[in-house]
């Protein structure tokens, strides 16, 4: 059985109480990899993922997965700013429908806007050189991606009603 996709606050219901997470950052040549704690309080980056093929990139992913005993996928949406969704944000949802196929833990969506820019801007405000940001850039979206969806879970669980 497919995996369910939805947005993060309607994904919630389908995962367990505890148990790691994997954020996403699909970039056209690279995944950024971030997991968090099985408390699910912080991400901590782990690779980034070289794009081949879809299906080598997705046996990566899940072999992530089972090292690290994962309930469930968070995958940054880049949303235009105007709310709208262009190619970026088609393709990464085209990832999500082929990649549910392979697995059944649930698939969230989380909107990622900014998210590289503001890595990118911390990253220079570090002193890293180019040459390191490009090396880890999407490996630190992952990170961003993941806490802020972290953040949200632990929200809703203190105030089921906020969506």
């Amino acid at each position: 059985m497919p995996a369910v996709i939805l947005p993060l606050v309607e994904a919630a219901a389908h995962l367990p109480a505890r148990g790691a997470l994997i954020g996403l950052d699909l970039g056209t040549k690279t995944i950024g990899v971030a997991v968090s704690d099985p408390d699910r309080r912080l991400a901590t980056g782990i690779e980034t993922v070289e794009r081949t093929a879809f299906k080598a990139d997705a046996a990566r992913l899940l072999k992530l997965a089972a090292e690290r005993n994962i309930c469930g996928f968070v995958l940054g949406l880049p949303i235009n700013m105007d709310g709208s969704e262009g190619p970026r944000a088609q393709s990464t949802r085209a990832f999500a429908r082929n990649f549910s196929k392979l697995t059944e833990l649930p698939i969230a969506f989380w909107d990622e806007r900014l998210s590289t820019s503001a890595v990118e801007r911390e990253l220079i405000a570090n002193d890293v050189s180019r040459a390191k940001r490009a090396k880890v850039i999407d490996e630190h979206a992952a990170i961003f991606i993941l806490q802020g969806a972290l953040d949200r879970l632990a929200a809703l669980l203190r105030t089921p009603d906020i969506r």
